[in-house]
Parts: C-alpha cells; sequence; structure tokens
C-alpha cells in the first residue's frame, strides 16, 4: 500500500513543485500507531531557505488537503536536501563558484578528499581553488577521478 501511495503522491506533487523551481526527490510514508508521518524532499540549485520551506509546505498541504490521498490523520514533514547535499556529476556546471566537497577515486597531491570553491568546469576536467595552510592554490581534476561531490559549509 505504502509504496503505491508514495508513488501517487510522487506524481501528484512533481509538477506544481517544478512549476514552483523546485525538484521533488523523494516522497515517504510511515504508517505508525503514534502518528503516521508523510515526509517530502525539495531540491533546486538556489539555496532553500526556511521561508521556502514553508512556501512548499503550503503548497503540499493544499495539493494534499484536494487529492485526500491519507485517510489517517498525519504530520507532514518537508525538508532539503540540506547545506552539504550530495551534487550529481552532470550537474557540477550549476554550482560553479559554490564550496565543494570532492571525494576522489585516485589521490591529488596526497588528498583523497578535497574542498575549494568550484572555478570552472571543462570539457573533461574541472578547476578548483582550495586552501593548504595559508596559500590559495588551483587544482586540475579530471572528472573520471572524481568518485562523489557534495557541497560544503565554508569555515
Amino acid at each position: 500500500m505504502s509504496n503505491e501511495l508514495e508513488s501517487h503522491i510522487f506524481v501528484t506533487l512533481e509538477n506544481p513543485l517544478k512549476e514552483k523551481g523546485y525538484e521533488l526527490v523523494e516522497v515517504t510514508y510511515s504508517p505508525r500507531k503514534s502518528g503516521s508521518e508523510l515526509s517530502v524532499v525539495v531540491d533546486r540549485v538556489e539555496p532553500i531557505s526556511l521561508e521556502d520551506i514553508v512556501e512548499v509546505s503550503n503548497l503540499v498541504s493544499a495539493i494534499l488537503d484536494e487529492d485526500d490521498p491519507i485517510e489517517e490523520a498525519y504530520n507532514l514533514d518537508v525538508s532539503s536536501l540540506g547545506a552539504e547535499k550530495p551534487l550529481k556529476l552532470d550537474s557540477l556546471k550549476d554550482y560553479v563558484g559554490r564550496y565543494v566537497n570532492l571525494t576522489l577515486k585516485e589521490a591529488y597531491k596526497g588528498y583523497n578528499e578535497i574542498e575549494g570553491t568550484l572555478e570552472e568546469i571543462r570539457e573533461e576536467a574541472i578547476l578548483l581553488s582550495y586552501r593548504d595552510k595559508a596559500r590559495t592554490l588551483k587544482a586540475d581534476i579530471p572528472l573520471n577521478n572524481i568518485a562523489r561531490a557534495r557541497l560544503a559549509i565554508k569555515f
């Protein structure tokens, strides 16, 4: 039941959220005796603020009130992938200028993991500006050497 319900809700919400500039990432329904929960996770290239979450919550609530796919009472939890969300390698171009964390397949100058500002995306490599002690350096990292990428918080 839950998978069909989640699929129905996903399809119902996907286009209205896309029209508002959000990508619907995941819908999870957890029926519980102490109170069921519907979790909706959204994303977009630009950072998602608390006001954005409120906007999405109001939109989702209105749509689900009209569609009424869940008979029992439930709590709605709307969230984003977060400040350190994982990035798809084919979408790195959307994050030029942002601070990222890269996990590498093969070490670069002794680093298996490297953080810095994504400066440029080229055909087969990226240019990353990173700090090594007090110096700012540039790393030319082949795309095929990146195992995982995520946004990072700069301290």
